[in-house]
């Protein structure tokens, strides 16, 4: 065989490998495409349902939700739906759903909300459906359980109905049962302020905290294990315990006889230290005195039924 016909021989045997190769890379490309990128989901920490993660909400009245979300990439809405449950039996058929969209493009953020439970809803457990959208397209949704209670089959329903603060400048303020706060208050350096505190419907163990926290420490307890001390002024703690009957507890004791037992403590604005037990927590770091805006708080928690209640004020403080 000459070298002509030896090579039209071999050529004739490989005329198929370009094409094979070019097979091999259409299929190699089709495989990439059909690789499907899996996208980070978003997750949620530490959420809370209901008044102290009680997992009870009041027909009728506000309902406490928080959680803290990080986003798989940002975030979308975020949605809570309460629906019945398969196994459970309601006066009519009911269901709620409500969307927050405030967070997008966010990549972590805590979701502290307060909503009101619809007074047509039925009395029973629930299904309680937290939904976070990601804008890359995913969702993660959370189930958990909720108690709807109507509030006369509740233990104990706390209540203030009425907070007065003085001070020994002639100053006095209030605040009623319809929680309306009072506006224009000032505390100045070297006033002494007192204060007392009424609360309804209660009975067992329960514990009441009056606060100064500075608005700029973004500290805003609702329940007695919320509070941080180290952003926190006491002016006044008090308990009461083993209480068999429902009455109304107050942080002053009266004797019947026109005196008190126990009167409203003193509170000098300026102290070195607060009026927490036993001996007062310094008043130093985060909490150092400064002329600014204050809330003046007030938290309660009645630590038997788990329900608390949480009232705040906002106020000018002049130290100078």
């Amino acid at each position: 065989m000459n070298t002509r016909s030896y090579y039209r021989f071999l050529f004739k045997d490989l005329w198929f490998i370009p094409m094979l190769l070019t097979g091999l890379f259409i299929s190699s490309c089709s495989d990439d495409d059909d690789v499907q990128v899996i996208q980070p989901k978003p997750t949620i920490e530490s959420i809370e349902i209901g008044s102290g993660n009680n997992g009870i909400g009041v027909i009728g009245r506000d309902f406490h939700f928080d959680m803290d979300v990080i986003a798989g990439e940002a975030l979308g809405d975020i949605q809570v739906k309460i629906e019945g449950k398969s196994d459970q039996t309601y006066d009519h058929k009911w269901s709620f759903e409500i969307t927050w969209d405030e967070y997008q493009g966010m990549k972590n953020t805590n979701v502290h909300k307060h909503f009101d439970i619809p007074e047509d809803a039925p009395a029973g457990h629930y299904n309680f459906i937290v939904i976070v959208n990601d804008q890359n397209g995913t969702v993660l949704e959370e189930l958990k359980e909720v108690e709807l209670v109507d509030a006369a089959d509740l233990p104990v329903e706390p209540m203030l109905y009425l907070w007065m603060i003085q001070t020994d400048q002639g100053d006095s303020h209030y605040v009623n049962e319809l929680l309306e706060n009072p506006e224009g208050v000032q505390l100045s350096k070297g006033e002494i302020l007192t204060s007392q505190i009424f609360i309804e419907n209660v009975k067992d163990d329960g514990e009441v905290y009056v606060l100064l926290i500075k608005k700029q420490a973004n500290h805003f307890p609702e329940t007695v294990g919320d509070i941080d001390f180290s952003k926190a002024i006491v002016y006044d703690v008090f308990e009461h315990k083993s209480e068999e009957e429902v009455y109304s507890f107050a942080n002053v004791i009266f004797d019947g006889k026109g005196g008190q037992l126990r009167s409203a403590p003193e509170f000098t604005i300026g102290a070195s230290v607060d009026n927490n037990t036993p001996e007062g927590n310094a008043i130093s770091g985060e909490k150092t005195w400064e002329s600014g805006t204050y809330y003046l708080g007030v938290v309660y928690t009645n630590s038997t039924h788990n329900i608390s209640l949480h009232h705040y004020m906002e106020l000018e403080l002049l130290y100078e």
